[in-house]
C-alpha cells in the first residue's frame, strides 16, 4: 500500500466514521472531529497529487467543520 492509498483509506474512514456519528445523532463534537480527521487526510493525499478541485474541497470542509466544532463547543 502506498503513502496516497493510505492517506486516501485513511480520509475514508473518516468520512464514513462521521456520517455514522451523524445518523447516530447527538455526537457532536466526536462527529465534527471524525469529519475532520477525513477531510485532513484526503486535503494531504489532495495536495501531494496536485488535484486542486479536492484541495479547495476539503480545505472548505474543514473550515466548515472549524466553524461547527465552535458552535458545538462553546
Amino acid at each position: 500500500m502506498t503513502k496516497d492509498d493510505l492517506l486516501q483509506w485513511t480520509g475514508t474512514a473518516g468520512i464514513v466514521g462521521g456520517h455514522s456519528l451523524n445518523a447516530v445523532g447527538g455526537m457532536d463534537p466526536y462527529n465534527i472531529i471524525v469529519f475532520g480527521l477525513g477531510s485532513l487526510m484526503y486535503l494531504l493525499w489532495a495536495i501531494r497529487v496536485a488535484n486542486m478541485p479536492q484541495i479547495i474541497v476539503n480545505a472548505v470542509s474543514m473550515f466548515i467543520g472549524v466553524l461547527g466544532l465552535y458552535r458545538a463547543l462553546g
